[in-house]
């Protein structure tokens, strides 16, 4: 006796959908974090903040270093080197899922092939 097995695309939409929605809330978290980040480093300096060199200065026109970068500004850089490192891993956790679903797929058809 054999029996037929179906599979719908209809199945991987809600994975690819949730990947859509991850890709698309840690690319708006690392722009907020950003954001974040140069209001860091613009309101707790005492000076002018040199937004191309990231340090606080005596002013516009003197570039003489006034401080290093306050402690919120590098915790938000730390956050957005940690966020980052996400999307280089959806490349992997893209093919592990394909991987996961065509195993699943091959599991179920052999099992119903078979018994």
């Amino acid at each position: 006796m054999k029996k037929e097995v179906e599979f719908q695309i209809q199945d991987m939409l809600g994975i690819g959908m949730t990947l859509i929605v991850v890709t698309l809330g840690i690319a708006y978290g690392l722009q907020v974090t950003g954001d974040v980040k140069e209001d860091m480093g613009n309101d707790a300096c005492a000076g002018y903040w040199n937004t191309s060199s990231q340090a606080c200065e005596v002013s516009a026109t003197n570039n003489t270093l006034l401080s290093g970068n306050p402690e919120q500004y590098n915790a938000s850089e730390d956050g957005i080197l940690a966020i980052a490192k996400i999307p280089s891993k959806l490349g992997t956790i893209v093919t592990i899922i394909v991987a996961a679903i065509i195993i699943g797929i091959l599991t179920r058809y052999l099992w119903v092939r078979f018994n």
